[in-house]
């Protein structure tokens, strides 16, 4: 399909029958395979632009998104104002919506596609039906949705302590865990967007990790030099996010 086609209804694209295609996503490959045969009639694959909306504040959650390769959808706080804070990232380890339990789903937030790709997409009902026939799923997304958890409340310690290089060099670490390269594409005003700061802040910070040999900017892009540098210029909010996720979900982990 185009990725300018609306995915509002799921009901416009076949189902998967293939399950290979469904261990794209890290949650959904810790399932067992006869689990994956029997939710991939269910589920369709999109590829979404950077900058989609996925819901708004106060919409009713009907579509659960499993990102895959580097696609990943940010959750963002919006204030009256119109401006926006991410408080956590989700990528192909994750699931945006689902994690809730039976009727009305609304969304605290806004969910934003942050870096284009593909996604699978369940309608959330059919997904609350699996986990009702199926207790893996149910234990699966209930350990999840602790983790998610997790990741916002270290944000929001992370946003109040922590100066802005710090923070950035945890997004980048974030990010590049998700990426299939060393490649982020990734401009200043996003990742200024996304910390809640100017673009001159960013610019500033950019710059100084550039110089100290970490990344390598280019239009449009970041790409990620020295990994082991990133993790030492970083506060102590990546690594406890990570172990947390680790401790909760260890089947859930890098390819």
């Amino acid at each position: 399909m185009s990725m300018g086609q609306s995915s509002s209804d799921p009901r416009a694209y076949a189902g998967l029958s293939d399950v290979s295609a469904l261990r794209a996503n890290r949650l959904l490959a810790a399932l067992p395979v006869s689990v994956l045969q029997d939710i991939a009639p269910h589920l369709r694959q999109l590829n979404l632009e950077r900058g989609r909306v996925v819901f708004e504040p106060g919409d009713d959650v009907d579509l659960t998104h499993f990102p895959t390769r580097s696609a990943i959808i940010s959750l963002l706080l919006v204030t009256r104002d119109g401006r926006e804070v991410e408080a956590a990232s989700i990528g192909r380890e994750g699931a945006a919506g689902g994690i809730v339990s039976s009727g009305h789903k609304p969304a605290y937030g806004r969910a934003v596609v942050q870096i284009a790709g593909p996604v699978l997409v369940i309608a959330t009902e059919q997904l609350e039906a699996a986990k009702r026939r199926r207790p893996e799923i149910a234990d699966l997304f209930s350990r999840y949705a602790d983790a998610l958890l997790a990741q916002v409340m270290q944000s929001v310690v992370c946003n109040a302590l922590h100066p802005v290089e710090q923070r950035a060099c945890r997004w980048l670490l974030t990010t590049h865990d998700r990426s299939d390269t060393d490649i982020i594409r990734l401009t200043q005003q996003s990742l200024a967007e996304m910390l809640g700061v100017q673009r001159t802040t960013v610019s500033g910070v950019a710059k100084t990790l550039e110089h100290r040999g970490l990344i390598r900017q280019h239009h449009g892009h970041v790409e990620v030099i020295d990994r082991d540098g990133l993790e030492e210029a970083c506060c102590e909010c990546y690594q406890a996010v990570e172990d947390h996720f680790n401790l909760l979900l260890p089947e859930v982990r890098e390819d």
